[in-house]
Order: C-alpha cells, then sequence, then structure tokens
C-alpha cells in the first residue's frame, strides 16, 4: 500500500495532523481552567467544537462530491492550521477569554465538518488496485489509533512542560504538513455530473445524496445502529467510566490504562485486517461491535480491574475490525460521484445522537444509577447486533461491489 505514491503522501500528511489533533484537546482544556474556567466554561468550549461538526457534514458531503474532496480537505486543512496558530498566539499573549476560544473552536470545528466527508470519499482515489482498499483503510484506522494513544500523552508532557500555547502551535503545524500532502496528491477534478454539464443546486445535490443512502438498507441499518450505540453505549461509558474508576478501581491512572490498552486493541484489530477480506464483510463487522459492550458490561457488573481492561482490549479490536469493514464496504458498493453526500449521511446518522447521550448519561445515572445505566448498554450492545446480522441485506453483503444502483 505504502508503495502508492498519492497513498503514501496522505497517509505520511494525515498521521502527523492526527498526531496534532490529538494532542489539541488536553491543551484546550488546560487554557480554559488556566485562563480561570471551570466545568460549566470547559462544557461550552467542547461543545462549540461539537456543534459546526454535526451541522457542517451534509454541506461537507456535496462541497466534496462539486470540487473534489482532495481540494475541500485542503481548504479544511488550511483552516484548522490558522485556527489553531491563532489560539496559540493569543494564549501566548495571555489575551484568549472564554469566548474567544468558543469562536475559535467552532471555526475549527468547522473545518473537522468540511474533512470528514472528503476523506471517505478520497481513499477510492488513492488506491489503484480497489482489492486494497481494505487495507488502505486499515492503515488508517491504525494511524488513527495510534494517535489516540500517542496524542493526549504527548499533550500532557509538552503542556506541563511549556503550557498549552505550545500544543497548539505544533497541532497548526501538523495541519500545515497535512495540507502539504494533499497538495502533492496527483488526483482528476470530478467530472461534471449531469448530461449537459450543468450542476444541480445544493438542495438537489442533497436530495440526490440522501436518495442513494436511503435506497441502500445495509447502509442506513448500520448507521441506526452506529447511532445508537453512540447513545446508549459509548457516550455512557465516557462519562460514567472515570466515575467508576475514581470510585472503585484506583482513580484516573486506571482509567488512562483502560484507555490506553483499548487503543492498543484497537492496533491489534488493525494488524489483523491488513490482508484481509472476508466473504461477508458486514456480517463480521456486526460482530465485531459486540466488543463494545464488554467494557461497560465488566462495569456494570463492578469486577476488578484486569477484567475492565480486557474487555476494554476486545473493543479495541473490534473497532478497528468494525471501521475497516464498514468503510470498505461502503467506497466499494456506492458510487463514487456520490461518495462524499452519502458519507456525511453516515457520519451525521452515526455521530448526531452523540451529545445527547454525553449529556444524559449523568442525571440518568443519578436517577437510576450509574451500574443500571451501564448495564442497559451492556444489553443493547447484544440485542442490536443480534437484530443487524438478522437483516438479509446486511447478513449477505459480500465483498465484491460495483457501486450500482440498489433497490429499496
Amino acid at each position: 500500500m505504502l508503495g502508492e505514491h498519492d497513498f503514501r503522501w496522505f497517509f505520511t500528511g494525515y498521521t502527523t495532523s492526527l498526531l496534532g489533533s490529538a494532542m489539541a484537546p488536553v491543551a484546550v482544556a488546560f487554557a480554559v481552567l488556566d485562563g480561570g474556567g471551570g466545568g460549566t466554561e470547559l462544557g461550552w468550549v467542547m461543545a462549540a467544537r461539537i456543534l459546526p461538526v454535526v451541522l457542517v457534514l451534509l454541506a461537507g458531503g456535496v462541497i466534496a462530491d462539486r470540487l473534489g474532496s482532495r481540494r475541500v480537505m485542503l481548504v479544511s486543512d488550511v483552516l484548522r492550521g490558522a485556527v489553531q496558530a491563532v489560539f496559540a498566539g493569543l494564549l501566548a499573549t495571555g489575551r484568549a477569554p472564554v469566548w474567544t476560544m468558543v469562536v475559535l473552536v467552532a471555526v475549527w470545528g468547522i473545518g473537522e465538518g468540511l474533512f470528514m466527508p472528503g476523506l471517505g470519499a478520497l481513499v477510492p482515489d488513492l488506491v489503484r488496485d480497489k482489492e486494497l482498499l481494505g487495507d488502505a483503510n486499515t492503515l488508517l484506522g491504525m494511524a488513527r489509533s495510534v494517535a489516540t494513544v500517542a496524542g493526549p500523552a504527548a499533550a500532557g508532557v509538552v503542556t506541563a512542560a511549556q503550557g498549552p500555547a505550545a500544543v497548539l502551535l505544533v497541532d497548526a503545524v501538523t495541519y500545515g504538513l497535512g495540507a502539504l500532502a494533499l497538495f502533492r496528491l496527483r488526483l482528476a477534478l470530478p467530472a461534471p455530473r449531469t448530461a449537459d454539464g450543468e450542476r444541480e443546486s445544493m438542495l438537489g445535490d442533497l436530495r440526490a445524496g440522501w436518495s442513494e443512502f436511503r435506497s441502500r438498507p445495509w447502509l442506513w441499518i448500520t448507521t441506526v445502529q452506529t447511532g445508537l450505540f453512540n447513545l446508549l453505549v459509548w457516550a455512557p461509558f465516557l462519562i460514567l467510566g472515570p466515575l467508576t474508576a475514581q470510585q472503585d478501581l484506583g482513580g484516573a491512572r486506571a482509567w488512562g490504562l483502560v484507555m490506553g490498552v483499548y487503543g492498543v486493541g484497537a492496533v491489534l484489530g488493525g494488524l489483523l485486517m491488513l490482508g484481509r477480506r472476508p466473504e461477508r464483510p458486514l456480517a463480521v463487522a456486526t460482530v465485531a461491535t459486540l466488543g463494545w459492550a464488554l467494557p461497560s458490561g465488566a462495569l456494570a457488573a463492578g469486577v476488578a480491574l484486569p477484567w475492565v481492561v480486557a474487555g476494554a482490549l476486545v473493543a479495541g479490536v473490534g473497532s478497528a475490525v468494525c471501521g475497516t469493514l464498514y468503510s470498505t464496504t461502503m467506497q466499494r458498493w456506492v458510487p463514487p460521484e456520490v461518495l462524499g453526500r452519502v458519507t456525511s449521511f453516515g457520519s451525521l446518522g452515526a455521530f448526531v445522537l452523540g451529545p445527547l447521550g454525553l449529556a444524559g448519561a449523568g442525571p440518568m445515572a443519578s436517577r437510576i444509577g450509574t451500574p443500571e445505566v451501564l448495564l442497559i448498554g451492556t444489553l443493547w450492545q447484544f440485542a442490536a447486533g443480534a437484530v443487524v446480522l438478522a437483516v438479509p441485506a446486511v447478513r449477505s453483503r459480500p465483498w465484491t461491489g460495483d457501486g450500482a444502483p440498489e433497490a429499496t
């Protein structure tokens, strides 16, 4: 895979920018706290980053299909790099009140919302041999997993030694390197999508993308599954897991071990997927999603830390397997001219309920208990996996696809 010129350049730039992106949230959190803010102010800043991503996703898919993924992603990297450079400068000079942080991270979120649909549509253009799409997605997933583990650790060291501004400056530089890599790609611009060369309106493009998305039951069913997973399983785990660790497992060090092993599991899952092309990829991916139930179930059961860590390891492996197979199946079965829009609908459906889960996990635990909320998520994940596996469009979806239209 790394022998292909375009993929090699993109992989290098993307991995570099991922590391900076994984470092930045730590710096932003300490910038808020060091500036005199508390939990409420930190919540405003974090929400200001997430909301624009959700709002911009669909437009990002349309723009990527119109102008080409590379061009949109390059602009996104430049925009996010500029934001982080300005943020670092304001912090270094002591002129970064909370309202400026909110504005800056909101623009940062806009850039992320533009980047995500383009990424899903770009990968097939980087790989000449479509049989290698799975390996390409596996390598990109491994890069994300490594960055998730290494980024926060590096950010903690740099923040302690030099302050949050230094971390954000590093992030700005990594975005610049990502933009340089995108600039070096040798990809053709997208062809007009209509016979007479005229383009549809933005709304018409969205309708066409939605039609393609909903015409594929395997796609919208797995998207619904992922969206409800983020609401009922992952969001409560991220909120109530640290609380449980603080009360019963030994505190922050125990929680850091759990999440670190989760990242290790994701890397191992990526290594497991290299060179593998299962005949029924969505069936394998759905089975892999069952692993996400294990760490929540272990916390709900009140077992010792090693069992929670073991559950996190299995969940991490499953995250890499299902992520690779979901992405590859979409890229093989969706026409390239609508892939950006279809990716944006999938991303929106997968993540739109996440903030609600993050906000509601604490209050719900106060009403019915932390173990009970985690147990609900565990049982839901097992039940959802069984239901999705029972759908023929998911269970029987083969590896090979030609992107042809499908009947509803």
